[in-house]
């Protein structure tokens, strides 16, 4: 029996930007719904041209709209609105106020804002001076940069000129910062001196000369300082130009002309994960991304001009690119640069509520977090302002749901999403018009034909397969980088079924529309043959205050597929008999026998990525003796030494 948590009321329906977007197409084609999402939705994929063309009209994107779309046969090749022509920063700095646009907000408290209008002269005046260093159309721009103001800025400086913008953040090591950057051949590294984290203070500009050293496409080098510090002083460096922000000229009376480019132009480059490989360089395209977040944005977020939005992200993730979009809905962001508990668990909060936060994102990870540590964060915030939670990075699970009704606001949209780096958005994620069921996304996002496969290659309803998406999309990846004749894009999307894009997640699809996500398919478990996901699993052990975090893996084992479980214990805690014997009970109550793990082993750490997420394929591949082509993709290399070579899997 699905469980509502929450619905909106007929006013919030009624006045909410997806009603407006309704009866839009209400007046343009008089189509008949009342509130109605699955027949807006039914509408948007049965009329893609239509659909997406409606999008930029109701947004009112800067720029001139062609009609014309290339529809092929293979998916890859099929493009929306070819020849239309806009600029993507003027799209995104559509306030000149003094107003707010963006507050930045350090760990240790620090705070500074930018308004409108200087956010525009500098992003104008950092696109002047690229310009003036010979940065044209088409060259990468790469950014080693804190969640700062001006690594905003300069992103938007970059894209007002047609360059390619492509950013990690400083926790990613040099080793892994090269293996990116030097596929895309950047002509200027931007980067800021140092970032700090739970209080420790870290060099990046040490890194500096390894950098330069490998990445030799790098002429310039552009250095700001971290907010609120005086700028480390700066060695000189062979071969390359050092800049800093006092060569940035301001040209007062000079009026920037932006330049339209095409639809279907570079934007930006995201990088794959890389644990099964060197990262795959995702090139994505202009138009496509401001199409798809003004959707998500405007009509599954109900994002408003003077909303204030915050997510917890680093500039590595695809939610930074996200994030930043939320501009071209003239709301204000906020970023947030350290560890999101530094001093005070509830530190994210306590943001939310003085700066008025409509829309706060967190991961999942972060809610199990603040679950495990039971805060009761509406008995000291009353979060007044906050309308919707996102959460995302990873699935959410029922306790989860839950838990942010209880114990954080009752009158709020739960809106887990899923999409990824891939298509730098979502392909499932929340409406106002229907209801929250515990641990379901509600809906496809509009346009998005997403559905569910089996092995076989067939639509399933309430069972677990593959997670696809049937039909292309404004913001399905441009190209990859170095890839002629497109054989990794392709061996990445369409390998599995033909001419359908396979997404690698394992997922279900409920009656009601809904979704349950259940992680990636890769680390799907297989004992006796039977598909099972490893969330079921963790759904049981996050009940566990003994366990701190753990990883769910299948081990080959004599011809079959044995489950094991590895655990980092709470601090007072140690993996006895008795935690063995209580969490394989609970399993096996609460998910099923097939569940119960053949061995459940303590270790001090799980592997991760630069962006949090649990790397089950790494661990497999260690104590199976495969090799981990890469490495630098995760944050903690070092821990995959206690996995190797364990006494416990070899009987």
């Amino acid at each position: 029996m699905q469980k509502k948590l929450w619905e909106a009321t007929i006013s919030q329906k009624e006045n909410s930007n997806l009603r407006s977007f309704e009866k839009f197409l209400i007046n343009k084609y008089n189509f008949k719904s009342n509130k109605n999402y699955k027949k807006l939705l039914k509408w948007s994929l049965q009329n893609p041209s239509s659909f997406w063309s409606d999008i930029w009209d109701f947004a009112e994107v800067k720029g001139v709209k062609s009609l014309k779309n290339k529809f092929h046969k293979k998916f890859t090749k099929n493009q929306f609105l070819v020849n239309s022509k806009l600029n993507f920063t003027e799209n995104l700095l559509v306030k000149n106020n003094n107003k707010k646009a963006i507050t930045f907000i350090s760990e240790n408290g620090f705070k500074e804002t930018r308004s409108w209008i200087d956010l525009k002269k500098n992003a104008e005046d950092l696109a002047t001076f690229f310009k003036k260093h010979k940065i044209k159309k088409g060259d990468r721009v790469a950014a080693y940069m804190p969640n700062q103001i001006e690594t905003v800025e300069c992103f938007l400086a970059t894209a007002a000129i047609g360059a390619i913008w492509s950013s990690c953040s400083p926790d990613f090591g040099t080793p892994g910062l090269i293996e990116r950057f030097s596929q895309i051949k950047p002509k200027i590294l931007i980067l800021t001196d140092r970032y700090y984290y739970n209080g420790k203070e870290i060099s990046i500009l040490e890194r500096l000369p390894s950098i330069v050293h490998k990445i030799k496409s790098i002429k310039d080098v552009l250095i700001f300082s971290y907010p609120g510090k005086k700028l480390t002083k700066i060695s000189n460096l062979k071969n390359v130009n050092i800049f800093t922000k006092k060569n940035i000229v301001h040209s007062k009376n000079k009026i920037f002309k932006y330049e339209k480019f095409d639809f279907n132009d570079d934007l930006a480059i995201l990088y794959s994960s890389g644990t099964t490989g060197k990262p795959k360089c995702i090139c994505h395209r202009i138009g496509g991304v401001l199409l798809q977040h003004l959707k998500e944005h405007k009509l599954h977020c109900e994002i408003k001009p003077g909303d204030n939005i915050f997510y917890f992200t680093t500039c590595g993730w695809m939610m930074w690119n996200w994030l930043v979009s939320a501009l071209a809905s003239e709301a204000s962001i906020v970023l947030f640069d350290g560890f999101p508990m530094h001093k005070n668990k509830d530190l994210l909060f306590k943001i939310a509520e003085k700066e008025k936060i409509s829309l706060l994102g967190v991961s999942a990870k972060f809610i199990d977090q603040l679950k495990k540590l039971k805060l009761n964060i509406k008995s000291k915030f009353k979060l007044k302002y906050l309308k919707t939670i996102c959460s995302t990075g990873s699935p959410l699970s029922s306790e989860g749901f839950e838990y942010i009704y209880r114990n954080v606001k009752k009158n709020v949209h739960l809106s887990s999403i899923s999409g990824g780096t891939d298509i730098v958005s979502c392909f499932v994620l929340g409406n106002i018009f229907s209801p929250v069921f515990s641990g379901e996304i509600q809906n496809n996002g509009l346009g998005m034909d997403v559905d569910v496969y089996s092995e076989k290659g067939e639509s399933i309803l309430n069972k677990k397969g593959e997670l696809v998406c049937k039909s292309p999309f404004p913001s399905m990846p441009n190209k990859f980088w170095n890839d002629p004749g497109g054989k990794k894009y392709q061996s990445a999307y369409f390998l599995k079924y033909k001419n359908i894009w396979y997404h690698g997640d394992y997922a279900e699809r409920k009656k009601n529309g809904g979704y349950i996500i259940y992680g990636r398919s890769d680390a799907t478990l297989n004992p006796g043959g039977v598909r099972l996901g490893t969330a079921e699993i963790y759904s049981v052990i996050e009940n566990f205050k003994e366990v701190k975090e753990s990883i769910v893996v299948g081990q080959k084992w004599d011809n079959d597929v044995r489950i094991i479980l590895f655990v980092v214990m709470s601090k007072s805690s140690y993996l006895n008999d008795d935690i063995i014997l209580r969490l394989k009970k609970r399993i096996r109550s609460e998910a099923s026998p097939r569940h119960v793990p053949s061995k459940i082993i303590q270790v001090s750490d799980i592997p991760r990525t630069k962006n949090g997420k649990i790397v089950e394929l790494a661990v497999k591949n260690t104590i199976e003796g495969t090799k981990i082509k890469n490495v630098q993709a995760l944050a903690n290399p070092n821990v995959l030494n206690e996995f190797k070579n364990l006494k416990q899997l070899k009987f």
